[in-house]
């Protein structure tokens, strides 16, 4: 029994009193890109999960929350990471400190850009590093000094994308949702967080696939790894297309751009450029390319929203 001399610590907050839309709807367009091929494309909405809580982002950031215990929430991202936004308003929802690292230190004595000023309109504060010290964040000595120099030494870690075992494992509840209703299950990859737990979620017959929106071949390896820290070794049946990045993150060139604008007129989906349009392009040019067999049925999941 707890002495009344001693202060109660507040509960940690519950993200589930933010009533996610869970599981997200499934909503089947009928594109005759897609039609010609034989290939039925459904959209896995889960950009409609929560309003500020997107998508992917309330997959990994769930359990995370409920992890780190009430304490301050930190983690990383650049100057227009989607998951630092998503951070910031879990904490405004929740009333938890959070606490941005931004990679450039360049930009400390610069105006913010919208998507970082909307960080801090939610409350997060956010401390510029170089480079040099944001590649090596993982290392322990540099991370301590990181928090360190942030004053956020007692705070939950979350690394950047918010991909670390316990987002992965989130995530395997998008692949149990899809269970049934497509051959192939598609999505934009960052980190590889989602693909790792989409996939594993997935029946053995079904496939997942990835398209990075990063330069680089990196990501079958830190995905492989990802579900080598969730769930002890590779799982489910998984690919990446390294093609469609179109120049790297936050790169969206005319071509990109008049693409997006076309599905939104087709479907009346709001097309978030970054992550979704590089996606949907993905899939209409491997379908025109017959990489999936006539009747396949193939689910695009739809992990944000435009930003505004």
């Amino acid at each position: 029994m707890t002495s009344p001399d001693v202060p109660r610590l507040p509960e940690a907050p519950d993200p589930a009193v933010l009533q996610p839309r869970l599981p997200s709807p499934v909503r089947e367009v009928v594109d005759e890109r897609f039609a010609r091929h034989g290939v039925q494309l459904l959209l896995k909405r889960d950009d409609l999960i929560h309003p500020d809580l997107i998508g992917n982002k309330w997959r990994k950031l769930a359990p995370n929350l409920r992890a780190a215990g009430g304490r301050p929430l930190l983690t990383f991202g650049g100057a227009y990471s989607n998951h630092l936004r998503a951070t910031a308003a879990a904490g405004r929802l929740l009333g938890l400190e959070t606490i941005g690292i931004v990679r450039g230190d360049e930009l400390t004595d610069r105006p913010l850009n919208p998507s970082l000023a909307r960080c801090t309109a939610d409350g997060m504060r956010l401390h510029f590093v170089d480079r040099s010290t944001y590649r090596r964040k993982s290392e322990p000595g540099t991370l301590a000094g990181i928090l360190r120099a942030a004053d956020a030494e007692e705070a939950y870690v979350v690394p950047e994308g918010g991909s670390n075992a316990l987002a992965v494992r989130g995530c395997r509840t998008l692949g149990e949702e899809l269970r049934g209703r497509a051959d192939v299950a598609a999505v934009a990859c960052g980190t590889g967080g989602t693909l790792a737990g989409l996939a594993a979620g997935l029946a053995a017959n079904q496939r997942a696939l990835g398209i990075p929106v990063l330069k680089g071949d990196f990501l079958a390896a830190d995905t492989a790894a990802l579900q080598t820290r969730a769930f002890g070794g590779r799982r489910g049946s998984w690919s990446l297309d390294t093609r469609f990045h179109f120049g790297g993150y936050a790169r969206t060139p005319g071509e990109l751009e008049a693409f997006a604008d076309d599905f939104e007129s087709r479907h009346a989906l709001p097309v978030e450029r970054l992550y979704v349009a590089k996606l949907l392009y993905g899939l209409v040019a491997l379908t025109e390319e017959g990489a999936f067999p006539w009747g396949t049925t193939l689910a695009a999941v739809i992990t944000g929203l435009p930003f505004s």
